[in-house]
């Protein structure tokens, strides 16, 4: 992914720089966390994207543009943590989760700590309002998309819901970020909606593609156990189509709503789903997506920018971690 970002190459190396400097607390223990949070690696997906739609201005200013980045990116940490306390998740990326190391209640403080700080950071900054507002549905989205996906927990969910709810935990924020970086650039207002739709569709298939991978790769590739979904009692795209289409597809659909499941159940709903169209049918979608995304990009945005838009959109459809 580093070699299609090259063009913001010197945006992301400031991007590490300032989460660093921004997670230091006087409290030892938040500080230790936070980087912890930073050295676990991660793609910068959202702060790249901004940072690509803000270079669509002729007078591209870093500092000014550099703090809403870390914002970005400080608001996807927090969330994260969050998200691994209500899983009770131990791993991420390969590497023990905050909650594992240092406890529930420590974790959430410290994803609240991360927060305040993302929002402190572009109070005194001359931002435009909607960027603000924007942040702040996209906050209230991902609390809306997790306590969906707890209350449907073990329960099988339609097509439909699934669709809700990877919009609120993940392609909304990616479409905020984009459209974020087009206000920045002063882009007019048809410009960042198309930006918006570019990002949405690409986090709508950047989550299907998570979804695949958790069925179809291993813990060293995506850095958590394969079925994990299916054992936290999360009912992804390509189980919702085994269910529909499998001949075994009652099978399946007992062991998915069984909170009691064991790993012997958790690889027979994976077989059962593997051997459906599950799979080529949440591949099919994410293909669409991703066609919806390239056709979303606005006119008059600067080449090497496009190209970069579209090489991300590639890279989502054929990454494997």
């Amino acid at each position: 992914m580093n070699k299609m970002l090259y063009v913001i190459k010197k945006d992301l190396n400031a991007l590490e720089k300032g989460l660093s400097q921004q997670v230091y607390s006087d409290v030892a223990l938040i500080t230790e966390i936070s980087r912890h949070l930073i050295e676990s690696g991660g793609k910068r997906l959202r702060p790249a994207l901004y940072f690509l739609a803000a270079h669509s201005h002729s007078h591209y200013d870093i500092d000014y543009v550099l703090p809403m980045a870390i914002t970005i990116e400080l608001i996807h940490m927090a969330s994260l943590v969050h998200d691994d306390v209500l899983d009770n998740a131990s791993i991420r990326r390969g590497t023990a989760t905050a909650n594992a190391k240092w406890g529930n209640n420590i974790s959430i403080l410290s994803g609240d700590f991360l927060f305040s700080r993302a929002f402190g950071l572009v109070a005194d900054k001359d931002y435009d309002r909607r960027i603000l507002m924007r942040l702040s549905n996209v906050i209230c989205g991902l609390s809306e998309g997790e306590i969906h996906q707890n209350d449907k927990h073990y329960k099988l969910r339609s097509e439909e819901e699934y669709y809700t709810a990877i919009s609120k935990k993940t392609a909304d924020f990616i479409a905020a970020s984009c459209e974020i970086g087009g206000i920045i650039a002063e882009l007019p207002k048809s410009a960042t909606d198309k930006l918006y739709t570019y990002g949405r569709c690409l986090g709508m298939a950047f989550q299907i593609t998570d979804d695949i991978l958790d069925l179809t790769s291993n813990d060293k590739k995506i850095g958590k156990p394969a079925g994990n979904d299916i054992l936290q009692g999360i009912i992804t795209l390509p189980v919702i189509r085994a269910v529909q289409t499998s001949p075994d597809s009652e099978e399946l659909a007992k062991i998915i709503m069984d909170s009691t499941l064991n790993p012997q159940m958790v690889k027979r709903a994976v077989d059962i789903t593997r051997e459906s169209d599950g799979l080529d049918y949440a591949r099919k979608k994410v293909y669409d997506y991703l066609d919806e995304a390239r056709q979303a990009l606005p006119d008059g945005l600067p080449p090497t920018i496009r190209k970069s838009f579209i090489e991300v959109a590639d890279f989502v459809g054929k990454r494997d971690f």
